[in-house]
């Protein structure tokens, strides 16, 4: 067979129908940093010619390339229909975004369209600093010729600072019931758990939702989510007993696979702070729902609960040492309409949070200069009265709704787009992201279960990739995007960074971002791949040379 076959840059999303841009086959890393690229192929032939190829790769480094098949899923919503021209398509279509780890190392190839893997080199600390071919072989088994595809992979000689952003996509627990079929908090739960947080923590995720209740999150109002509470509650005589086991259980495997902190589930219900979240108790014996829609947030008997619930758990965090690891919520995305009710629901528990942060995704700036929230989390396209306002300790977020000029990881998008994220953010001193989806497998409201490999939008709730970052995989083992890996690069971006402004200050290290380009600013920045690539390795070169002064 004649195969066509080209080396690509992590950013590339090869789609079916049109030939990638080819690369330079040059990637580059410090020793703590996960390098990726791509390889392309299709055959010549007659339409629905198929042949097969073993894949094999031959470098002083190849024990730590792992190979990963990119697969296609059905993109009906690309985006909205008043979108900026920063997309790949706009068109429904067979779109680039599942990555499948391939153990017999068999792939197909055909004439009518292309195909591509994605590879990772990820050594550990001891590999010496130095440049490393790396040959990958596509050895047809018809016995025709085999081809080579040649990459140089360079190793810098020093290592990347500990990451500082905290990170955080809001984890669905119901979402590994539904599509494995287990029970909420049962064993095999628990193992799937660590299996997605495992992969959550190794991608930069190092803040995870707590579900000490049910989180009150896109759920129909009226509605109600599969009950997810890790705190036992016992409804009594004089009160309530609680209890922590599974909440000390959940924190421990958490820390086990690297997540650092933790966001307690939101107190009061979604956009106003009007009713309680669902809350179950045993009730005489019998497991029942004790507070939810029904019930009036500030309401004398939600309140009560409140004071004894929160005592009992921040004393609980204190004995656990993760006091200045917790963070807490009121309500998510409150609005101007809302203050009232959000303002009688922070003061009904500020005296119990004392010391620890409250944060809330809010876009307002005059309910933030209200003093209703304390610390605001705007979307990326509401963040300037914020910059402006020199809020300390500022992060941001984006979800549906920032689908214009901004960074996203919609599955049309491309991925630059997704990556500029991470010097955006170094810029502007931003100290948290949030996004709302790691794996929601839902509609809109929650009103029944998805398939993700066959909606992606949520059965159209958002654009294409909104609603998750990996897909569930077998075996209860989550399956990557290419969405969550250009993510991952653009937090090693920003660390990188962050270590160049440590040598020669902040001040310099932007300036060498935006050497001949407009200043970067949340939406405006340079829309090319080349840019990107072309920046990180000048800021590479730059650290390298001031280690050595």
């Amino acid at each position: 067979m004649i195969l066509q076959s080209y080396v690509v840059s992590s950013l590339e999303k090869v789609f079916p129908d049109e030939a990638p841009r080819a690369f330079d086959g040059r990637v580059e890393g410090f020793k703590n940093e996960n390098v990726s690229f791509q390889i392309s192929w299709k055959i010549d032939g007659a339409p629905c010619t198929r042949e097969y190829f073993k894949l094999k790769v031959e470098s002083p480094v190849s024990a730590y390339i792992r190979v990963r098949k990119v697969r296609f899923v059905p993109v009906l919503y690309p985006t909205r229909p008043d979108a900026d021209d920063n997309y790949l398509r706009k068109t429904p279509g067979l779109y680039p975004d599942p990555i499948t780890d391939e153990t017999d190392m068999r792939f197909a190839a055909f004439a009518d369209h292309y195909e591509s893997a994605w590879f990772d080199v990820d050594c550990p600390d001891d590999i010496p600093a130095g440049e490393y071919p790396i040959n990958i072989i596509l050895a047809p088994q018809d016995g025709t010729e085999e081809t080579v595809l040649n990459v140089v992979y360079t190793r810098l000689d020093a290592s990347l600072p500990k990451q500082a952003l905290i990170h955080t996509k809001w984890f669905h627990y119901d979402g590994l019931c539904d599509r494995y079929d287990v029970e909420m908090f049962s064993e095999k739960w628990w193992e799937i758990l660590k299996n997605y947080v495992t992969v959550f923590a190794k991608r930069t995720m190092n803040c995870l939702l707590t579900p000490i209740h049910t989180p009150p999150l896109d759920t129909a109002v009226g509605g109600e989510r599969r009950t997810c509470q890790l705190i036992d509650v016992k409804k009594t005589e004089s009160g309530y007993e609680f209890g922590f086991e599974k909440f000390e259980r959940f924190i421990a495997l958490a820390q086990e696979c690297g997540v650092e902190y933790f966001e307690m589930a939101h107190l009061f219900s979604q956009w106003g702070a009007a009713h309680a979240p669902k809350i179950v108790a045993d009730v005489n014996g019998e497991k029942k729902r004790i507070f939810g829609w029904e019930t009036e947030a500030t309401g004398e008997e939600y309140v009560a609960f409140l004071n004894q619930y929160l005592t009992q758990l921040v004393g609980k965090i204190d004995e656990l040492g993760i006091r200045e690891k917790c963070l807490f919520h009121i309500s998510d995305e409150p609005n101007s309409t809302m203050i009232d009710n959000y303002m009688k629901a922070r003061l009904a528990v500020k005296e119990k949070l004392e010391g620890f942060p409250i944060m809330d995704a809010l876009s307002d700036i005059e309910l933030y200069k209200s003093g209703a929230v304390q610390n605001p989390i705007p979307s990326n396209n509401h963040i300037k009265p914020f910059l402006e306002e020199k809020v300390p300790n500022l992060w941001t977020y984006y979800c549906v709704g920032q689908y214009k000029d901004v960074a996203n990881t919609f599955i049309a998008m491309p991925g630059q787009r997704t990556r500029i994220l991470g010097l955006q953010m170094f810029k502007y001193d931003i100290k948290g992201f949030l996004q709302w989806g790691f794996n929601f497998y839902n509609s809109e409201g929650s009103t029944h279960a998805v398939n993700p490999f066959l909606t992606t939008d949520g059965d159209g709730f958002t654009p294409a990739g909104d609603c998750f970052q990996v897909y569930p995989g077998e075996g209860g083992k989550p399956i990557e995007s290419v969405r969550v890996m250009h993510m991952n690069e653009a937090i090693y971006d920003m660390r990188a960074l962050q270590m160049l402004a440590s040598l020669i200050g902040k001040d310099e290290a932007v300036k060498l971002i935006e050497e001949n380009i407009e200043p970067i600013e949340f939406d405006v920045y340079p829309k090319s791949a080349s840019y990107l690539l072309e920046t990180r390795k000048r800021i590479n070169r730059a650290i390298i040379e001031n280690l050595k002064k």
